[in-house]
């Protein structure tokens, strides 16, 4: 009898901060769910977060359990603080999915930090319309009114308040604990993995360490503003210390001669390219058909075995844009980018991107990414010029890049430039990034460019869906022929030698798998390893270069074979401008005679692929 009544006793403990804080529990419970229902995305198959009410309510018994022990005299104060940071914080939220069909980010909090009182006052006034007032920011408004109304109202003047005085009925009251206490231990096992994730996210040391727990299925799920916000905060602070060490890197950047080989250079950087579907590479479908007739010119060279470092795009640039190789001392971040040299050495260096610019909606794989060359400073140190938008489809970037040269904003030849500052050039560099083959693969080209459909492909193994994908996919990859066709066809008439590759590979229904996309969680296999990491390749050259530069396009057939992985690309380049620097390293350079073909080639800075490929 004893031993039952201190159990109830426990019970009642147990639900004392809820007790002491009812209508905070009440109203913070209303607003999460709410919240949640607010920014839910409206395509079929969205659903809320599957542990969303007991968790909520784990977090918001935490928050009473902590207002309990505080001092009477300061805990309205703290409720107060917290009402306030949590109304605002929703309603921001909720605001950004309404009008950028994004919830907080790292990039919205650092286009805040770089937006002016004045441009911000601009912004909300061209936003805050009636549209925006009967969305779902009007909805959590009603939520913040009623509950202003629920605190000032005279309730104690109304004739039935004083039977709510009545205390509940004891065995009502035990029944309620216990039941309670059951509902906390349940939301406490079922919660109990997010927020070992969440610690574990908050433990990363880098913003591509956060991205890859980001690629993991049971990562953390920041399912409240307020956690949102936090994650936001701290990936910036994150990119931040690599934004400083990138920074103190471009500092030491010395060339001490530069012979001007190529005076025009071109790359271009595809996405999502897996190079077992083009026909350049043997692909059954005729997906490249206007490379293939440039290879037959023998001007454009394409590599055999080349692979990228990463599966991630983010991953990619950093390692393909820094002049560091897997291998060497330090990280990506402590050594010069190839596009400061570059630009120190005397070329315009121009950058036109379907996908890394700056954008309300933008992923954190985006964000991690772009973060090095969005930075104001860091941008203005590596590049003249840059568009200013992206595009639906990649035919805008051509646009972009023919607009610069009818302005005469790009300099072709040795000439004065307004950039930051005047200063004199005497060659281009010029990059296109496009989008490539980058999911969703359906919206990668228009639909006049439409080739192949579900019933071309003699898949009795796959669904019609998935052959639709595949259509999708292939699509996608003849559309990108003519991108880059296109950007060729612009370079015909100048001394110029344009490199291609992809950043990485992409799975696509290949060796009987059923799945499209990539795997970042699974072991990587002599399967997995060739669909998400060998990449496209080449080299093309324009008859004026191949002509003034034998020996040069000599050194890029003869090395066709060679092994390579794409994080070593800037010292090519360094060869192809002739460009003297300390940060250039011979046994990187694929054409050179010096060239190691024997650099074990690290995937996901832990496999050897050339093993993992042999082992097969």
């Amino acid at each position: 009898m004893k031993f039952g009544r201190t159990v109830l006793r426990l019970f009642r403990l147990v639900a004392r901060p809820v007790k002491d804080n009812t209508s905070f529990f009440i109203w913070m419970y209303l607003l999460g769910i709410i919240s949640s229902w607010m920014v839910l995305p409206r395509w079929r198959g969205a659903h809320l977060y599957d542990n969303l009410w007991l968790e909520l309510l784990l977090d918001i018994y935490l928050l009473c359990v902590i207002l309990s022990i505080m001092p009477k005299r300061i805990r309205r104060w703290i409720r107060g603080l917290f009402y306030a940071v949590a109304y605002s914080v929703t309603l921001v939220d909720t605001f950004c999915f309404v009008k950028f069909e994004s919830t907080l980010n790292p990039t919205m909090l650092l286009l805040v930090g770089e937006t002016t009182g004045r441009e911000a006052g601009e912004f909300l006034g061209s936003y805050l319309r009636a549209d925006v007032i009967f969305s779902g920011v009007g909805v959590v408004f009603l939520v913040l009114l009623a509950h202003i109304f629920s605190a000032v109202f005279p309730w104690k003047s109304l004739p039935f308040y004083r039977y709510l005085q009545h205390p509940l009925p004891r065995q009502f009251c035990n029944v309620a604990s216990i039941a309670f206490s059951a509902l906390l231990i349940t939301a406490v096992i079922m919660s109990w993995h997010n927020k070992k994730e969440m610690v574990h996210m908050f433990t990363r040391t880098n913003v591509g360490q956060v991205e890859h727990e980001l690629t993991r299925k049971e990562c953390a799920q920041f399912y409240l503003p307020l956690y949102r916000l936090a994650f936001s905060l701290f990936s910036n602070q994150l990119a931040a210390k690599q934004v400083v060490r990138l920074q103190a890197a471009q500092k030491g950047v010395v060339v001490d001669s530069c012979d001007y080989r190529s005076p025009c250079i071109v790359l271009i950087i595809g996405e999502s390219y897996n190079k077992y579907h083009s026909q350049l590479y043997g692909y059954d479908k005729e997906t490249t058909p206007l490379q293939v007739e440039r290879m037959k010119t023998g001007r454009l060279v394409p590599y055999s075995d080349v692979i990228a470092p990463w599966n991630l795009t983010s991953f990619v640039f950093k390692n393909v844009f820094s002049t560091h190789v897997v291998g060497q001392e330090g990280e990506w971040c402590d050594y010069p980018l190839f596009t400061t040299v570059f630009r120190q050495a005397g070329y315009q260096v121009t950058f036109i991107t379907n996908q890394f610019l700056p954008k309300a909606k933008e992923a954190v794989y985006d964000f991690s990414g772009g973060f090095f060359l969005n930075d104001p400073k860091l941008s203005a140190i590596q590049f003249d010029l840059r568009n200013s938008s992206v595009h639906r489809f990649d035919d805008g970037i051509l646009k972009d890049y023919d607009q610069m040269v009818e302005q005469g904003k790009i300099k072709f030849g040795a000439g004065t430039i307004e950039s930051a500052s005047q200063r004199d050039v005497k060659a281009n560099l010029v990059i296109f990034h496009v989008m490539g083959q980058h999911v969703n693969y359906n919206s990668r080209y228009p639909k006049s460019h439409r080739r192949w459909y579900s019933d071309d492909y003699d898949r009795p193994d796959l669904s019609k869906r998935k052959r639709d994908i595949l259509s999708h996919y292939d699509n996608a990859t003849i559309y990108n022929d003519s991108i880059v066709d296109q950007i060729l066809h612009r370079f015909e008439d100048k001394d110029a030698v344009v490199i291609y590759f992809s950043d990485h590979g992409e799975e696509c229904f290949d060796d009987g798998f059923q799945y499209h996309g990539r795997n970042h969680s699974a072991v990587i296999d002599a399967r997995l390893a060739r669909q998400e990491f060998d990449v496209p390749f080449w080299i093309w050259c324009s008859h004026d270069y191949a002509v003034k530069h034998a020996d040069v396009f000599s050194e890029i057939v003869a090395a066709k074979n060679r092994r390579m992985m794409t994080d070593a690309l800037p010292h090519l380049l360094f060869y192809l401008a002739g460009l003297h620097t300390k940060d250039y390293h011979e046994e990187y350079n694929v054409l050179s005679p010096s060239y190691d073909e024997k650099r074990p080639r690290i995937i996901k800075a832990k496999v050897d692929y050339d093993k993992v490929v042999e082992e097969k």
